[in-house]
């Protein structure tokens, strides 16, 4: 089956490794936005106005509001111009961290965003999603191919090169599945804090029953959205006697990248 990537231009570098990884074409997705903030999308079709029967549309879902209507009109399309399938390949997911109602009226977005895309495409890969109360991606985006990748091995593996004995250390609990992945991998040390969030931007940490003194320590999480959260933690660790803390996440929301 013939497939092209598509990407947009300010994703083009990640897209064009992975194209290039992966021994596909790619192609850039014409973008204009209109004064009232209105898109205009224009999809790289060949001679006879068509796409091939594949498309993997690669898109990272950090500050994702456009970015999911750019998706629904990608995705239906490109079914207009002939393709029979249409994957997903979203490094960062949005909406996962919202899986219940934690007052009443909540809008659980996890489900509302899982099935928006899971009507989109045929395929989703992505990257440590933020799952905490589901057992799998499919269950939060109802596909039969919802893959979900860790970065964790290949951080463990990067840490290991740099430190002899380090300390690895979670910021919160949620954060425990890829301390224990990433320890797992070099049976490193690790620990991890507890967190009480007073809001966005304020949070409170408390460090786990280790001896921190004169560790190597590496605060690891998946997802740095503000960076308060990785700071406080690092703040303590270094008033606790650690000999240096790095940081290692998945993605950097914060950055707006991947």
């Amino acid at each position: 089956m013939n497939t092209l990537l598509l990407h947009f231009d300010d994703e083009r570098a990640p897209a064009e490794r992975l194209a290039s990884a992966c021994a596909l074409p790619c192609a850039c997705i014409e973008r204009h936005r209109f004064p009232d903030d209105e898109l205009r999308l224009r999809l790289p079709v060949d001679a006879n106005s068509a796409l091939p029967e594949q498309v993997v549309l690669y898109r990272s879902l950090d500050r994702p509001n456009d970015k999911l209507i750019e998706l629904m009109l990608v995705a239906r399309q490109a079914r207009e111009l002939g393709a029979r399938r249409v994957l997903l390949v979203a490094p960062y997911l949005a909406y996962m961290r919202q899986d219940i109602a934690f007052h009443p009226g909540e809008v659980v977005s996890q489900r509302v965003i899982g099935r928006f895309l899971a009507e989109l495409f045929e395929a989703l890969i992505t990257v440590d999603p933020h799952l905490h109360r589901v057992a799998s991606l499919a269950e939060a985006v109802p596909l039969a191919h919802a893959i979900s990748l860790s970065g964790a091995p290949m951080l463990a593996r990067l840490i290991a090169q740099r430190h002899e004995r380090p300390l690895l250390i979670g910021p919160d609990a949620e954060s425990a599945q890829w301390i224990e992945a990433a320890a797992k991998e070099h049976n490193f040390d690790h620990g991890v804090c507890s967190k009480v969030r007073h809001g966005d931007r304020q949070v409170e940490i408390a460090l786990p029953p280790l001896d921190v003194k004169g560790r190597a320590v590496v605060v690891l999480d998946d997802v740095a959205s503000s960076g308060h959260t990785l700071a406080a933690a690092a703040r303590l660790l270094l008033a606790a006697g650690a000999a240096s803390v790095d940081v290692g996440v998945s993605r950097d929301k914060a950055r707006n990248s991947t």
